[in-house]
């Protein structure tokens, strides 16, 4: 079976608040599934009824083959989940919050230690170990929280927003992780994100408004579906650009023009050679595609 994940017609409410209705997708074994949406969209209630922390009102949940309502010990030893928030005992060192939860599993003795060390070179963390993670910057508790996650070995990596409030340099060794993690162990990585350029680099992207599906599909086809192309042109003055016909804006250096597609883009240059001496032609980003499906955007975790 290819789908690692598989949900249909799940619904969850509270009160009169429907936070998830009638949603239903599918996660393939081994893909870089992102699950996007503002905050409130429904993303972390479905997270949490995946993890059997939160009962649903009805639908069905398979997870590697396995029914929620029937299995649900043996799914969560398939997950690994690293929530918004950090869930170490800040007043333990970070070997105490590891080998507690490394216990939970049954690794004990030399097969904690063993994989203590193997998780401590992969997320570069052998210096904090003695370290209470109270102590620690927030760059520092993510790498221990995604140790935590990945400690028994799950097959499926919950992500809910890892990277949020983190440095660039921070997000970029996570990412380097999460990449040799897939590549070396095939794990499913499920990410809910803020960053439209970390959701860029996904196999195929679910957005959810309301607790209903607005889009689905690769990076490509929902930019094809939902943004037009761009033409940078350079060395051109504001009354040539005009003559183009074709809505634009000014900014440093140059002018953006925007088009429906890469074919209205050739056709443009094609008729125009003389403008187009000096140009880049580029694809709508995620942020775009997200704004275009809900009249909302994210930024660095705001709804705006």
């Amino acid at each position: 079976m290819n789908n690692i994940i598989q949900i249909d017609n799940l619904s969850k409410s509270f009160g009169e608040v429907k936070a998830v209705q009638d949603l239903s997708f599918r996660v393939k074994k081994g893909e870089l599934f992102a699950f996007l949406g503002i905050n409130g969209a429904g993303k972390s209630t479905t997270i949490n009824i995946m993890c059997g922390q939160l009962s649903k009102d009805s639908g069905n949940i398979q997870i590697d083959g396995h029914d929620l309502d029937k299995n649900i010990s043996l799914i969560k030893n398939e997950l690994g989940v690293v929530f918004q928030s950090s869930v170490l005992d800040s007043a333990l060192s970070v070997y105490d919050n590891l080998e507690s939860r490394a216990a939970l599993y049954g690794i004990v003795g030399a097969k904690f230690k063993e994989r203590l060390s193997e998780l401590a070179d992969l997320l570069d963390f052998n210096n904090l170990l003695k370290r209470p993670v109270g102590k620690l910057s927030g760059g520092q508790r993510r790498r221990i929280d995604i140790a935590r996650a990945l400690f028994h070995r799950p097959k499926i990596l919950i992500l809910d927003e890892p990277t949020t409030g983190l440095d660039p340099q921070t997000r970029k060794t996570l990412w380097n992780v999460i990449s040799s993690l897939r590549k070396n162990e095939n794990m499913t990585v499920f990410l809910t994100t803020h960053y439209m350029e970390e959701a860029a680099e996904a196999d195929y992207v679910v957005i959810i408004d309301s607790g209903k599906i607005s889009a689905e599909g690769t990076p490509l086809e929902l930019k094809n579906a939902y943004t037009g192309d761009y033409i940078t042109l350079y060395g051109v003055n504001e009354d040539m650009v005009k003559k183009l016909g074709t809505q634009y804006e000014k900014i440093k250096d140059a002018y953006r023009l925007f088009v429906p597609n890469t074919k209205s883009a050739t056709e443009l240059i094609v008729k125009n050679p003389q403008i187009f001496n000096d140009y880049e032609i580029t694809k709508g980003k995620m942020d775009d595609v997200f704004l275009a499906v809900t009249g909302k955007t994210l930024t660095g975790g705001q709804e705006r």
